[in-house]
């Protein structure tokens, strides 16, 4: 059965690229340089609005929920200096909860094999131990750092600290390498893209030159019903969600049909996503697919379930297989 349905997604996700293949223009050369870039910072600071703006399309969630980023997400920038290969990591914060340990570990492993790091820091918060945390994670790597001094448009912003901060912590840091910078308003972000591609090698492309994303059908999906639930939950229960995609199939070239499952922790929690009249779940189905109307380039309906997975946060094989 589960051969079964992984040869249909894969036989969705060449209709799929057949489909989407045929929506594009003929396409400037993408420059001789290559780099994966690791996008690293607190949760919250923008680090998916960041990726979301710099490649023009929706990769990963925005949410003013924290460390709604789970999984080492790529986003690809191609311009006439080269291809950028963005991984948006999940937000690190100290903790020792499972799921968090599992979320730093992801970033740690893409550090190190990245070819550049991103790191960018909030200029509307304090720097405390963990901003002092991240530092320390990225110090070995500083010959491969570009800082982006986000959320300048902010009322709030302080840039200012985040500079004082940068110099006492990275001492003789090049100030070529550091950038404010808006991600919300698209300000520098084409400076933070140069600075990062001061850094990359000339290599062969890592993926074709029209891709925006490597993510497939069925997660790109899962991750608009998650935000969409995130964004309207995130008081009662945003981290203790995921989405499980329990079938697709292509009706016509131009309608795929899914069915998917929105996994809590608790029965208790079940009556809160789908709400009085099954109000909640309708809006979320509703929104998602308005949502996938906006990233694909055929219409998905989706069927949407609610179901309980019993502390899914504290069983390691629910957890690999989301964190893949």
């Amino acid at each position: 059965m589960l051969l079964c349905f992984i040869m249909k997604l894969m036989d969705i996700k060449e209709q799929a690229q057949t489909v989407q293949d045929q929506q594009f223009e003929e396409l400037p050369p993408v420059g001789p340089k290559t780099a994966m870039v690791s996008v690293i910072g607190r949760p919250s600071v923008g680090k998916s609005t960041f990726l979301n703006t710099a490649s023009g399309e929706k990769i990963s969630i925005v949410s003013s929920v924290p460390q709604t980023t789970r999984n080492a997400i790529r986003g690809i920038v191609n311009t006439s200096l080269g291809q950028l290969v963005f991984i948006d990591t999940p937000g690190l914060h100290e903790s020792e909860k499972k799921l968090n340990l599992i979320l730093t570990q992801i970033a740690a492993d893409q550090m190190k094999d990245c070819d550049a790091i991103l790191y960018i820091i909030d200029s509307t918060r304090d720097h405390g131990s963990e901003e002092e945390m991240i530092a320390s994670m990225i110090k070995p790597y500083i010959d491969k750092l570009v800082i982006a001094i986000n959320k300048t448009e902010d009322p709030r912003a302080n840039p200012s600290l985040a500079h004082e901060f940068i110099q006492k912590t990275f001492a003789g840091f090049p100030s070529s390498r550091v950038v404010e910078m808006s991600a919300k308003d698209d300000v520098n972000v084409n400076d933070v893209l140069k600075a990062l591609y001061d850094l990359a090698p000339e290599a062969p492309h890592l993926y074709p030159e029209e891709f925006y994303t490597d993510q497939e059908v069925d997660f790109r999906i899962a991750e608009v019903i998650r935000g969409q639930a995130i964004n309207r939950l995130e008081q009662e229960l945003p981290h203790a969600i995921y989405v499980r995609v329990e079938d697709m199939k292509m009706e016509k070239s131009n309608l795929l049909k899914v069915r998917a499952s929105l996994c809590v922790e608790r029965e208790s929690q079940k009556g809160i996503v789908i709400g009085k009249g099954a109000s909640m779940i309708k809006t979320i189905r509703v929104e998602s697919i308005k949502e996938c109307r906006k990233i694909f380039p055929y219409r998905v309906d989706i069927d949407l379930q609610v179901k309980v997975d019993k502390n899914w946060r504290q069983k390691d094989a629910t957890l690999n297989r989301l964190l893949k």
